[in-house]
């Protein structure tokens, strides 16, 4: 997939405001500092899309693209920021989960994993809550680039590990570096296979 156009369309948050229509959309999440301003950068060759903050936590709002008018690439907030106190961590867990259980084109929710670090609680207490409530998502392992290949896939085989604890089937996953391109062509072919299959459902129904 070649990604011809990306515009920035709303941010908010609350749900109900999220644009109308049946366009798929494919949602971005992880903890703090993970690295998805970048990864949304890069994936849509837009340097400048998705804002990325020196300070952790800073964004508050679903953000919604639209991608060759055909999708929405959205950018919602990072969980598990501790700095942002109590009354703050509940409202951004509010949006999260606002949207991720009421939101009905959300099509394939990508969760964004630090590879630099071992498995963390928050990040595997948010795939096992995915997991309770039934939202279809996948796994992105970001900075890639940060770690010798050899510890890299140390990382994610502990991961892997800790995720086969509790699920039959692993959850898709990807390998990113948002500095050298890594895994860019995998997930947007993934996404084209998605609205693909969705596409033939359409025309079946129309038939």
């Amino acid at each position: 997939m070649d990604i011809t156009t990306a515009e920035f369309v709303i941010s908010n948050t609350d749900v109900k405001k999220c644009p109308t229509g049946t366009f798929p959309e494919y949602a971005f999440i992880g903890r703090s500092n993970v690295g998805k301003s970048s990864l949304i950068n890069m994936l849509t060759g837009r340097k400048g899309l998705a804002m990325t903050s020196a300070t952790p936590g800073k964004t508050m709002l679903i953000n919604h693209f639209l991608i060759n008018k055909s999708w929405y690439l959205v950018d919602l907030p990072g969980y598990g920021y501790a700095k942002r106190g109590q009354k703050g961590q509940e409202q951004i867990q509010r949006i999260i989960e606002t949207y991720i259980l009421q939101r009905e084109q959300l099509t394939n929710l990508f969760v964004l994993i630090d590879s630099r670090h071992e498995p963390q609680n928050n990040d595997m207490s948010f795939i096992e809550w995915l997991g309770e409530n039934g939202v279809p998502f996948s796994i992105i392992f970001t900075k890639a680039d940060k770690l010798n290949t050899g510890k890299l896939n140390a990382n994610i085989q502990l991961y892997l590990k800790r995720l086969k604890e509790q699920w039959e089937e692993l959850p898709p996953y990807f390998i990113t570096s948002s500095e050298n391109k890594t895994g860019k062509e995998h997930i947007l072919k993934y996404i084209e296979s998605i609205n693909t299959e969705l596409n033939s459902g359409k025309t079946n129904q129309i038939n």
